[in-house]
């Protein structure tokens, strides 16, 4: 076979590490991008945060502008390409003494820990509460359980049934099968542990340790005031066959069953709606999550304008002193070493104005289609879809899902995803479009503003939006009444 040697000309996609790490940081929400600036600037010595001067903070106090990205990208650079020109230079003495003067001051306590260390004596910050970890249901039985006096065989068997209590504050395990339980390391009577759940029901929360429903909201009634108004009448309620009467809504069927007339009968539920039927869910401390809007839209002389959030917009910058120690043509482990951190703090940098540049494009695109919303509300939304915004700013689908997943734009009428902008049509009777958003909005209008005696059913709310030239099946109706989390109009009606 002969060997020979071919000249190719061709055209392929490569995705190069800068490519790689700009669609990282475009995906990351604004608690991920801190955190990440934040390891990148522990890590990279020649990457460093430019502070604020006092000049520039009155300015932005004053009604200043927000940062563009195009204006953060002019501020990152200005440092990184003086300093370049400045490579194959000497240093001068001088510069020397600006560079040490520049260190010492990268050491200064940083604004917020000067704040803090000023205000120990604040009473409202509690460093224990913070960091201790969240209390369960189980924690806060238990330490009520070493708080009474019981036995060594009551304790085991109060141990047994705090373990069988749900995060809801139920028993889940019937005392036949807790008594089986126990019987591997000692046979205990079936008395003895019906005496310590009455024991534990007596703990916080009330209506703890239940079997059911009915139980739960009998241990939380007879812990109200006996002289208390309707009580008796609400303990007959609370029993399973009435109680399914309630859910099913058949009043006719309860007054008979009670003896009541219809507005004792409302007084009666009013009592019952009053008790918690999950005890439990209050014990559990859960940790908030907290939302950092991305894009902050103000109107400013009549118009509606889109701005980053200049407070997670850090102005980044090459540290002088340690760019002025790199060498060109040493070849040693310290001056590669500097050589590829330099690097790698630019490419973060060109990334994160990359991010800003996109992510102020796509919102300020947004913002200009759904101009109706901001002046109306939901109602006026229209249908948006990710190829028309794609289409405007000239990017990828693809790209234009990662900007606007987990980023949130904050507006007069609340703070949104930017996903929340984005919504099917419905065709009119007009040959126009409404957005899904708007028609639900519609829904939860109608259902705000019906009589609680006879509810607005999904059929008559289709001919409520027919009549107004949004035809929707009343399937629909029911798909969009179901996202909204509101029950079917027969679980809505009410006596009065």
């Amino acid at each position: 076979m002969k060997q020979s040697l071919d000249l190719r000309l061709g055209q392929h996609l490569t995705i190069t590490p800068p490519l790689q790490q700009a669609i990282r940081l475009l995906q990351l929400s604004s608690i991920e991008l801190q955190q990440e600036i934040q390891q990148v600037l522990e890590s990279n010595p020649l990457l460093e945060e430019k502070e604020e001067s006092a000049a520039e903070a009155a300015a932005g106090t004053d009604g200043g502008t927000p940062t563009t990205a195009s204006d953060s990208e002019t501020t990152n650079y200005d440092a990184t390409e003086t300093a370049t020109a400045r490579e194959s230079e000497p240093a001068t003495a001088a510069d020397e003494d600006s560079a040490e003067g520049d260190w010492a001051e990268s050491f200064d306590l940083p604004i917020a820990s000067r704040t803090r260390a000023g205000n120990d004596d604040d009473d409202g910050f509690d460093m224990d509460g913070r960091n201790s970890g969240p209390v369960t249901l189980r924690d806060h039985l238990l330490w009520q359980m070493r708080m009474t006096p019981f036995s060594n065989t009551d304790r085991r068997i109060a141990e047994a049934l705090i373990d069988a209590v749900n995060e809801d504050g139920y028993l889940t395990l019937a005392l036949e099968d807790v008594q089986q339980i126990l019987a591997g390391e000692q046979p205990v009577e079936l008395d003895e542990i019906q005496a310590v759940q009455h024991q534990i029901q007596n703990f916080d929360p009330l209506g703890v340790g239940a079997r059911n429903l009915a139980e739960c909201l009998q241990l939380q009634l007879r812990a109200l005031d006996p002289a208390a108004p309707h009580l008796k009448a609400a303990l007959a309620l609370a029993t399973t066959e009435n109680l399914a009467l309630l859910g099913a809504r058949d009043y006719a069927a309860l007054r008979r069953a009670l003896k009541l007339s219809a507005e004792e009968l409302q007084a009666v539920i009013h009592v019952i709606q009053s008790l918690n039927p999950r005890p439990g869910a209050g014990i559990q401390s859960s940790q908030a999550n907290y939302v950092i809007p991305d894009i902050i839209v103000k109107k400013i002389r009549g118009v509606w304008r889109a701005e980053l959030n200049s407070d997670l917009s850090p102005r980044l910058r090459i540290n002088r002193h340690y760019e002025r120690m790199i060498q060109r043509g040493n070849t040693s482990s310290p001056n590669r070493y500097l050589q590829d951190q330099l690097q790698q703090a630019r490419w973060f940098i060109k990334s994160l104005n990359s991010r800003n540049e996109t992510m102020l494009k796509v919102a300020r695109t947004i913002v200009d289609r759904q101009r109706a919303f901001f002046d109306h509300g939901p109602e006026a939304m229209k249908p948006l879809v990710l190829h028309d915004i794609a289409e405007t700013v000239g990017m990828h689908e693809s790209t234009i899902s990662r900007v606007t997943t987990n980023k949130y734009m904050l507006t007069p009428r609340g703070i949104f995803e930017l996903k929340y902008f984005f919504s099917s049509h419905v065709a009119t009777a007009d040959g126009g479009a409404c957005s899904a958003t708007a028609i639900r909005s519609m829904i939860k209008k109608l259902v705000e503003h019906e009589a609680t005696t006879k509810p607005v059913s999904d059929s008559k709310i289709a001919e409520i939006l027919t009549k107004q030239g949004i035809h929707v099946a009343r399937r629909t109706i029911a798909k969009y009444r179901e996202l909204l989390n509101i029950p079917p109009s027969s679980q809505r009606k009410s006596l009065v």
